[in-house]
């Protein structure tokens, strides 16, 4: 707490003459008689009324205290946080063959749609897009703030519609080219794969300089459990299920991560990859909180309704119990 106007406790000094006064007032005006004996009063209990002789000047000075931190104008400084802007997101999903392995339920690709469009609907300020990536890239959605509209293409997005493969640095060039140019003050990539670079003409660490240029942070996710996974195969006679070694490049994620100042995380199954979800969200979200200039705040009434008590008090005894008193 702090007071804009602290020289009025200097007001407070009044009270020593004040108090000196009242004690040198009440010792003149008490009357004395003179007795052989005081045996006879020995017993005599004193009344109530003696011992509150005092109460009025100590409510009153009390009143006066309260009233000088009143004067004093007390403040305390109250940081005031809110969210100015939105974040611009754009989700480079892997839409590779692999993705169609079932480590996850249904499997990889369906549970990270379902996990991300959970995501979404709860981005009420945040523009977000979708790139999607295989053998080569493309913007599926560009960044916007019709969920709606994202959801319904999030929805569409099939296995099989790029030829396969897994273009890392491709996919996050693409994601780092819808953002570049947008005044938001909080730009991430979150890219999800679960394999190793091994097409397009990008090399993942040249766009990971690309997003550091333009102040882009990604969040780089690996999916997959650790070993082997089961996986549809094509076959003659139809698609069987074969397990799979999961070989996901995790030293090049976190490198693109560490360079771009996000974060990389492993998920191996649908729960910790709705986990990773909430933890970047929380992690933007503590980012672009402001504290708004000092926000100063009155706080008066904490003084003042006790001195109105006090003085109600005081004139209730005064009128009252204490009205003989002089």
């Amino acid at each position: 707490m702090i007071y804009v106007h602290p020289q009025y406790f200097w007001l407070l000094l009044l009270l020593i003459p004040a108090t000196a006064r009242y004690i040198f007032k009440k010792s003149k005006s008490q009357a004395s008689l003179q007795y052989s004996s005081i045996k006879t009063f020995e017993n005599f209990k004193k009344p109530l009324k003696y011992y509150l002789r005092h109460l009025l000047f100590i409510i009153r000075s009390a009143v006066f205290i309260l009233l000088i931190f009143i004067l004093a104008r007390p403040q305390i400084e109250k940081a005031e946080n809110k969210t100015t802007q939105g974040i611009d997101i754009v989700i480079a999903l892997d839409i590779s063959g692999s993705m169609l392995a079932r480590d996850f339920k249904p499997n990889r690709l369906e549970a990270s749609k379902n996990i991300a469009i959970e995501f979404i609907n709860k981005q009420e300020n945040d523009r977000i897009g979708l790139v999607v990536f295989a053998g080569e890239a493309f913007t599926q959605c560009p960044v916007t703030i019709d969920h709606k509209v994202l959801i319904n293409l999030f929805s569409g997005v099939k296995q099989g519609i790029i030829d396969d493969g897994t273009a890392i640095g491709h996919g996050l060039a693409t994601a780092v080219n819808d953002l570049k140019d947008s005044k938001s003050k909080s730009k991430i990539v979150i890219l999800l794969t679960d394999g190793e670079n091994n097409a397009g003409n990008i090399d993942p660490m040249t766009a990971a300089d690309l997003a550091a240029k333009f102040n882009i942070k990604v969040y780089t996710i690996g999916v997959g459990k650790n070993g082997f996974a089961e996986m549809p195969v094509p076959r003659i006679f139809g698609t069987q299920m074969q397990k799979v070694e999961v070989k996901i490049d995790e030293q090049t994620l976190k490198l693109i991560s560490e360079k771009t100042g996000g974060k990389y995380f492993r998920a191996t199954d649908n729960e910790k990859l709705k986990k990773i979800y909430d933890e970047i969200e929380k992690l933007e979200k503590d980012k672009i909180k402001e504290k708004l200039g000092k926000q100063m705040q009155e706080e008066y009434m904490r003084f003042l309704i006790p001195a109105l008590i006090l003085l109600v008090f005081e004139i209730l005894l005064r009128y009252t119990v204490l009205r003989t008193l002089p």
